[in-house]
């Protein structure tokens, strides 16, 4: 089979691999019909992730049709058509009966996995192991499109935003940061209730993006002279919005949700941050405010399914660029220079 396999940092290679097999008796083998290109795989490239060695087969994101299945998987069938998500969960271990399984333990200690630890989802072919838990049957009715940004991009805003910030009925959310992930939080705050959802970026065509995904207002840092201000203007009484979702993952980003959140206020951050953030606890220890982190678990994968099929949400909006699986180089060139191309999610399909 055709795989995209990452040769150190800064290389890349579509090439032949030897078909993967079913290795452990809860494995599948799953034909990749739509992927996709993450962040995450960029800061591969770049070297940022030493764990992933020359040879790996790069992805964490895929719809297929499964070809075969070991001898102990009980739920899932040859040819059913499934969402491969990015986190591989035993379901046995402290972590997973936890609902935490982005630190499941019968996986080596973290649950994220395809494209890191093993081989991924860019290619032809791919071995999914614990598959009854890692893989989600697609509904009639959903596309592929749909679907495949229920691998990562939607649980992630949607769990480690819109969860973990614990937007409730009302309140006033800002999402620093209006790339995919952020515009997945755009898209799923809507659900629960917040009243106000403010869009922070620098670029318009991203903004112009978030109000289609469900934002209703938007803050140009480009244009605004004082952010915080600006942020802090959209509560009733001034003093700042409910819950601030940092999904950049730089210093002044995080700096932005942190200043913007009220007395009693939460921030949660999605960004992955390479470099060091100062937390001003001088200041805000006595502001009873709460800051959380986290890796995606994707134990909402069926719920936002739901959502999908009643119309409440629309993750087909996140696909801007299309490509097929053999012109994956040109996509992810697309895809790194996504400001220049006006791209949020690309898509790859086998024909």
């Amino acid at each position: 089979m055709k795989a995209l396999v990452y040769r150190g940092p800064g290389n890349k290679v579509w090439e032949e691999v030897p078909d993967p097999t079913v290795s452990d008796p809860t494995d599948a083998i799953v034909k990749v019909e739509t992927t996709t290109i993450c962040g995450t795989d960029l800061h591969i490239l770049k070297g940022d992730v030493p764990a992933v060695t020359d040879g790996r087969i790069l992805g964490h994101e895929a719809v297929g049709t499964v070809t075969e299945v070991g001898p102990e998987v009980r739920e899932i069938k040859v040819g059913d058509r499934v969402i491969v998500s990015c986190v591989t969960k035993c379901g046995t271990c402290d972590y997973c009966e936890k609902g935490m399984p982005s630190h499941c333990q019968g996986v080596g200690g973290i649950g994220w996995i395809f494209g890191h630890l093993i081989d991924g989802t860019q290619a032809e072919l791919v071995r999914v192991p614990f598959a009854d838990n890692g893989l989600i049957k697609v509904p009639e009715g959903v596309s592929d499109e749909q679907a495949v940004m229920l691998s990562d991009i939607l649980p992630t805003g949607y769990e480690i935003g819109v969860l973990y910030g614990a937007v409730k009925e009302g309140d006033v959310v800002a999402v620093v940061g209006a790339g995919p992930v952020g515009l997945a939080a755009i898209m799923t705050a809507g659900t629960k209730g917040a009243s106000k959802v403010i869009a922070v970026d620098g670029n318009a065509f991203r903004l112009e993006q978030a109000k289609a995904f469900g934002a209703t207002d938007a803050v140009n840092i480009a244009e605004t002279q004082d952010v915080t201000a600006a942020l802090k203007a959209f509560s009733d009484d001034g003093l700042g919005v409910d819950v601030a979702i940092e999904a950049v993952g730089i210093p002044a980003t995080f700096s932005t949700a942190l200043d913007a959140i009220r007395p009693g206020g939460r921030v949660a951050n999605v960004g992955v941050h390479g470099a060091p953030v100062q937390f001003p606890i001088e200041r805000d220890w006595i502001n009873n405010i709460t800051i959380t982190t986290g890796l995606v678990n994707a134990t909402t994968t069926v719920d936002l399914l739901g959502e999908i099929e009643a119309g409440h949400i629309a993750p087909e909006r996140f696909a801007t660029h299309r490509f097929t699986l053999d012109q994956i180089m040109e996509a992810y060139d697309t895809f790194a220079n996504a400001v220049d191309h006006d791209a949020l999610k690309v898509i790859l399909t086998a024909e």
